[in-house]
This record gives C-alpha cells, structure tokens and sequence, in this order.
C-alpha cells in the first residue's frame, strides 16, 4: 500500500508541476487518493497489529519523498503565474523546510521519552491531516497563497523543531 502512496503521489506532483488547469485538477483527485492510503496504510497497521521498524521506515521516507515533493512540484507549476520564477523557489524553500521539519522530528522523536511527538494535533486532527485540504486547494486554484505561507511558516516550524532537537541532544538521556 505504501508503494501505491508512492506512485500516486509522485504523480500527483507531476501533474501539479505541469502548471496546468488540467494538471491541478488530476493533480488535486490523485493527491487526495495518495493521502487517504498513506492514512488507510498507517491504519491497517496499527488495527493488525501489523507495524515494523522496517516498514515504519519505509513508510517515513516514502512520506519525505512525497511532502517534499509536493511543493517543489507546485512552484514548478506555478511558474507561469504572476509568482513567475519565483515560485520555484518559494517550492525549493517550502519542500527543504518540510524535508527538515520531518527528518528533525523523526530524530526528535526518536530522543524522547515513549509516546512523545514532535508535532501534537488538536481536536483528533493530526498535523499531516491538512495534506488532504491541498487537493481542495488545487481545485480552487488557490495554490499560490498556500505555497507563500509554505515557504514563509516552515523554515520558521524547521527552526523551532532544529532548536528543540539541538536542546535535546545536549541533556543526558536514556532513551536514545
């Protein structure tokens, strides 16, 4: 199921960088289809008991590939909007930013205490949750302003998580 949220996410990304109005719509639907199994994958998991290291990580890197992805392939499609060139590089800095904040609290994480998050949710919505609203976001053409808050929020959230990370390594521990 994993590989499937692979493949359908990476192309959801290339129909998004296409730039399209046709490209946002197949990207929008193929990206709602990746989220829900990336959420069903994870589910299946934990209601069969089913979790692996292995596929835990798998699982993380296949996440990694995608979210990043996402944006970099957004600001590629958006290039010929009035963001122009410049929305390649608001999809560089929003995806390296998004890349950092989940390898930083992958180690985060993997430093704290048992059942500790990196990212809490509120109201039973977990942070990554807001991943299925991108579809809705495509489909409205309201992209740009998702990729301006994108690269302007999260280097801010990747700072916070690399100063929480550094804070952490420097007190003693036994749960690394």
């Amino acid at each position: 199921m994993t590989t499937l949220r692979l493949l359908s996410g990476l192309i959801a990304c290339g129909c998004f960088a296409l730039g399209t109005r046709h490209g946002m719509v197949w990207g929008g639907f193929v990206w709602l289809f990746s989220a829900l199994l990336d959420r069903a994958d994870g589910e299946l998991a934990r209601i069969g008991n089913m979790m692996s290291p292995s596929g835990h990580r798998y699982d993380y890197y296949t996440d990694m590939v995608v979210n990043t992805a996402f944006f970099v392939a957004v600001g590629v499609g958006l290039r010929d909007t009035w963001l122009g060139q410049w929305s390649i590089l608001l999809g560089l800095l929003a995806g390296g930013s998004l890349l950092l904040c989940m390898w930083w609290a992958e180690l985060l994480e993997r430093l704290s205490p048992p059942l500790t998050r990196a990212y809490e949710g509120r109201w039973g919505f977990d942070p990554d949750d807001a991943l299925y609203l991108m579809a809705v976001f495509a489909w409205l053409s309201w992209l740009e302003p998702i990729l301006i808050g994108a690269a302007t929020v999260a280097p801010i959230v990747a700072a916070v998580t690399g100063i929480r990370l550094l804070r952490l390594r420097e007190q003693p521990s036994s749960y690394s």
